[in-house]
């Protein structure tokens, strides 16, 4: 799919609007909903599409054209029952990837089984990290130190095939791929004659802004 390929976030509180935003700066298309007008309406101008709508009724998520999206977040806060039956209409509308925000490991995994595919709890993992694996090829981010991050990404296909002794990696980018996970297989230590292959998981280090660069590499 599209690096930016558009996503619905619902739910407008702290951690929804902060995601909604932070995508919108990375370049990424978004659909923000919310049921409570005077939050859509303080968004107005700022998001790409907003609309005023219960997430939990199927008829508005269709004629919102929600099921036309790749990505959804359901950022719902703390109205467990609204997060649950959203996220529950959304797998039934084979969203293909959804991501759902948890107030606790409970409610996390009652999301997990209805559908979502990947559960998130603000409490520590903000709205700008997750905008990072929303919007990119990042399956992973962790920010080490203030200038410091390590990614788990695919390999951009100019890196497929070459040594990585001969790939003039850190020179070029500033960043060293640490580890490489093969399909099927465990993680294993890159080393200056490993070769990326398409399919492969990589684990890169190195500054924030070096790896996000590389991490967007096609």
């Amino acid at each position: 799919m599209a690096e930016h390929n558009p996503v619905v976030v619902i739910g407008l509180g702290r951690f929804g609007t902060s995601l909604a935003l932070e995508l919108i700066r990375r370049g990424t298309e978004v659909l923000a909903i919310d049921h409570r007008p005077k939050i859509t309406q303080a968004l107005a101008g700022q998001v790409t599409q907003i609309a005023t709508a219960d997430a939990t009724d199927m008829e508005a998520l269709r004629q919102l054209g929600v099921p036309d999206f790749y990505r959804a977040v359901v950022a719902v806060g703390s109205d467990i029952e609204a997060s649950i039956l959203t996220t529950s209409l959304l797998a039934e509308l084979e969203i293909n990837d959804i991501w759902a925000k948890a107030v606790s490991t409970q409610h996390g995994r009652i999301l997990s089984r209805i559908g979502a595919h990947h559960v998130v709890f603000p409490e520590h993992d903000m709205g700008e990290r997750v905008a990072h694996l929303v919007s990119g090829r990042m399956l992973d981010y962790m920010q080490v130190d203030a200038n410091f991050a390590l990614v788990k990404t695919t390999p951009p296909k100019e890196y497929v095939g070459v040594p990585l002794g001969r790939s003039n990696l850190r020179r070029k980018y500033g960043v060293t791929i640490v580890a490489v996970k093969p399909p099927g297989e465990e993680f294993t230590y890159a080393t200056a004659d490993t070769e990326l292959s398409y399919g492969d998981v990589i684990i890169v280090s190195g500054r924030t802004t070096e790896v996000e660069r590389f991490a967007e590499l096609p």
